[in-house]
């Protein structure tokens, strides 16, 4: 089973301009490439990918800004502003992309930022690995500050899916909660755990990669799981 990976960290309703919102963006795009160089370079989705590299992304805030203001819902501002990017590989299996809703204060609004990352080839086999996985989701905390964060594939999240509360957090690869959520108790071997700064904690569970395909990673998620849920820090996100 060839498992997709993805990277994403939530929020909830948070009031920023887009200024803010693009000092954030500046931030997190300027600190990626440093963890990997697959993410140095972002084109403005298009009709056609002969269309998209006509529209390379400045990553610089001014830019950044100009481009989330254009992606605010004209009618209901409270939802704030979208921003996508993709990084224009000729083999779609080897590309990243991003996608965001940064600056929502409507209620219910979950505010995100969302890696889908390379699943198959050259870029895939660096970035799928548990070190750049850890400090591009460190990189994303530090920039965005959100409530929780994940690096996990979808077909764990989907297998979490039934018996998870909504909009509580997944227990992936790579776990992030914010410092607010609680004290991460003592986790088994061989699970790492590291300090975000004076944000919060990042869980990491596996040095080889994590696959819905090895029980011993889907028994130790759901171990991990169980003893966060304890602990008070898988409750729901609230706005």
């Amino acid at each position: 089973m060839n498992e997709t990976y993805y990277l994403g960290a939530y929020w909830g309703a948070r009031k920023e301009s887009a200024k803010e919102c693009a000092e954030r963006a500046a931030l997190l795009l300027s600190s990626a490439p440093r963890v990997d160089p697959a993410f140095a370079r972002w084109f403005q989705q298009g009709r056609s990918r002969k269309d998209a590299l006509k529209r390379p992304i400045e990553t610089d805030a001014p830019s950044l800004e100009k481009l989330l203001s254009r992606g605010r819902d004209p009618v209901v501002e409270e939802l704030g502003f979208r921003l996508r990017g993709w990084t224009g590989e000729h083999d779609d299996r080897d590309a990243s992309s991003f996608d965001a809703l940064c600056g929502g204060d409507a209620p219910r609004v979950s505010n995100f930022w969302l890696f889908d990352l390379p699943n198959q080839g050259p870029n895939a086999d660096r970035v799928l690995s548990s070190p750049v996985l850890t400090e591009l989701l460190r990189a994303t905390a530090v920039a965005w500050a959100p409530d929780w964060g994940v690096a996990m594939s979808h077909a764990h999240r989907d297998l979490q899916e039934p018996q998870r509360v909504p909009k509580a957090p997944y227990v992936g690869w790579v776990t992030y909660l914010a410092n607010h959520r609680g004290t991460v108790p003592p986790l088994p071997a061989p699970v790492r755990i590291e300090p975000v700064e004076d944000r919060g904690t990042l869980i990491i569970l596996t040095p080889e990669r994590l696959t819905v395909s090895n029980p011993e990673h889907v028994a130790l998620a759901r171990h991990v799981g169980e003893s966060l849920t304890r602990a008070g820090l898988l409750r729901p996100m609230t706005s």
